[in-house]
């Protein structure tokens, strides 16, 4: 049975450590240079974050949601 695990370290330090430990135990990996998501994408989630947060958002009710969305 093969598993991928992801984990994303914080520094230099803990990705070396990792790299080791794999290495110590023969088990294959690699490091990903790249975010596999678009930077704008990400660059809108995190606004929508923020946004909401400081409360610039509209909220519906769960009986309006046809009506908001202009389906009925």
């Amino acid at each position: 049975m093969n598993n991928t695990i992801i984990i994303h370290t914080e520094n230099k330090e803990q990705e070396n450590a990792l790299k080791a430990f794999a290495k110590a135990l023969k088990i294959k990996f690699e490091v990903a240079k790249e975010s596999p998501y678009n930077p704008d994408f990400v660059a809108k989630i995190e606004k929508s974050q923020q946004e909401f947060e400081e409360g610039n958002f509209t909220g519906i009710e769960k009986k309006d949601l046809k009506s908001f969305l202009g389906i009925e």
